[in-house]
């Protein structure tokens, strides 16, 4: 499988990020993630992506908000 970037927004306390990101290193998806908590850079990123929600996933700039393994999978053809 050719090398595709993903970036995960997440936060702490957040259910489906941690599902996320679980689902992904399962499926053996290397992935960025950046917290919005801790980073006020990646927050401005979040918002600019236009959600408020996480997780927020960025593959090859197109954007899904929320855990939707569906989606993720069709992205990444795994």
């Amino acid at each position: 499988m050719a090398e595709k970037q993903v970036v995960i927004y997440t936060q702490p306390g957040c259910a489906g990020c941690l599902r996320e990101k679980k689902w992904l290193s399962d499926k053996g998806v290397f992935f960025i993630e950046k917290d919005i908590r801790e980073d006020e850079q990646a927050l401005r990123e979040l918002t600019g992506l236009g959600s408020q929600a996480t997780p927020t996933t960025v593959i090859r700039g197109e954007v899904i908000i929320g855990f939707d393994p569906k989606k993720l999978g069709e992205k990444l053809e795994v």
